[in-house]
């Protein structure tokens, strides 16, 4: 197969539970990452509807306990000390991203092109989705593990609050990151004959 390092970089990106604090890079650097691969992701008529909240440190460990408040609504107090490891893991790493999507945007696109506008929200959807694999490969080119989390809609209200988000924000996912604490598995695919039908 011809080199191809989009590729190699895909091939890189694993979700990674065990993380830690210390980062291969500066902090700077890390978040010039994030803001590049959000910035470069495509979106439905350019339209950019893609917002993201980058948290280091105690900011990032400020989320993950509004996560753990809201389960504790929902989840049975005798699971809930699982629950709670496993949030702890996510708070371990040295940041999170929250990935939101701007409803302002979407509205104004369904306004001004109604023929669309059944399609602007899965529009939508498809470019938060883009943001965060270009993050998440993004992030595994620089040697930074991450995971893909969606705790929304529970934490939603109270993040906002916490960090004084507008209104038209709403959070679609949320990317605890950091140093590689594990070694990651291999990943398994399905068979290629399930997967491609190719003509021609």
């Amino acid at each position: 197969m011809p080199h191809n390092a989009f590729l190699e970089s895909a091939h890189r990106r694993r979700t990674q539970y065990s993380l830690g604090r210390t980062l291969p890079i500066p902090q700077d650097e890390v978040t010039a990452l994030i803001q590049d691969a959000v910035r470069e992701s495509p979106s439905s008529f350019n339209s950019q509807s893609s917002r993201a909240v980058i948290l280091y440190g105690a900011q990032s460990v400020t989320f993950w306990n509004l996560v753990k408040d809201a389960l504790r609504g929902v989840v049975p107090a005798d699971a809930f000390a699982q629950t709670e490891a496993k949030i702890d893991g996510f708070a371990a790493g040295a940041g999170t991203v929250l990935f939101y999507e701007d409803q302002d945007v979407v509205r104004e696109l369904q306004a001004k092109f109604p023929l669309y506008a059944d399609n602007f929200p899965v529009w939508s959807e498809h470019a938060t989705g883009i943001a965060q694999y270009a993050v998440w490969t993004a992030l595994a080119d620089a040697d930074i593990g991450a995971s893909l989390q969606h705790y929304n809609p529970l934490p939603d209200e109270a993040a906002a609050r916490e960090w004084n988000l507008p209104a038209s924000w709403r959070l679609r996912a949320q990317m605890p990151f950091g140093s590689h604490e594990a070694p990651i598995g291999p990943k398994t695919y399905i068979d290629d004959a399930t997967r491609f039908r190719v003509h021609g």
